[in-house]
């Protein structure tokens, strides 16, 4: 039980750090839509090329092509002992797709978990994002700056830290906008079937968090 999990949670609020933790502690596969999309826009491919004008702006990816990209991640022999889903589904039809997916596989979720942190607290925290293009290694200027000033601080790389286009903080207060509107809701009907686990995680570090998403786990035999 607990191998099939969401992440829920407004951009920002760290459910991504907090699904790579939790699939690290089940030996579970960590699907990130995020990352998909990121790896098909550096490699130039056609559905990078589709993808692109919505994360530029702030939207969510169309259901249909998300949709299409899941299922099949989901299908790849190291899914079938369960895995993380980070950043799918982002709308109450996706949650139905998905849903539906599982269950024609005689398969459902486990859990939802729902990492809660408040608006202005999120748009801080993603207005002092940056990222090396180089080696892809993410630093925040208030909690996690790097060691070496403007440069990367891996070891090997020294790569120019850059803001992604999408934490400019107008672009931030869109997503935030289109999050309420649109994926919001899906804490809604996943409560409805008793799946979600809420965990509050204003002005608390990622490890703080994580102690309370593992004992989520333990309560649910997962751990």
């Amino acid at each position: 039980m607990g191998r099939r999990i969401v992440m829920l949670g407004a951009p920002g609020a760290g459910k991504g750090t907090q699904a790579v933790r939790i699939a690290g502690r089940l030996a579970a596969p960590h699907i990130s839509t995020g990352d998909i999309f990121r790896a098909h826009l550096k490699n130039g491919t056609a559905i990078g090329r589709q993808v692109q004008p919505y994360l530029d702006a702030g939207q969510l990816v169309p259901d249909e092509l998300t949709c299409a990209i899941v299922a099949d991640r989901l299908q790849a022999d190291d899914c079938r002992g369960g895995y993380v889903l980070d950043g799918f589904p982002r709308s109450v039809p996706q949650a139905e797709m998905l849903t539906k997916l599982l269950r024609d596989h005689g398969d459902d979720l486990d859990m939802a978990i729902d990492i809660a942190v408040p608006d202005e607290e999120i748009v801080g925290r993603l207005a002092a994002r940056r990222f090396c293009p180089k080696c892809g290694k993410i630093f925040n200027l208030k909690f996690s700056p790097s060691g070496n000033g403007k440069k990367c601080d891996a070891p090997g790389c020294d790569g120019t830290l850059e803001r992604r286009s999408d934490d400019e903080e107008e672009t931030i207060r869109e997503r935030l906008r289109v999050y309420h509107e649109t994926t919001e809701p899906i804490i809604g009907y996943y409560e409805s079937q008793g799946i979600l686990r809420t965990v509050p995680a204003a002005k608390a570090s990622a490890d703080d968090v994580f102690a309370k998403v593992e004992e989520l786990l333990r309560t649910a035999g997962a751990a």
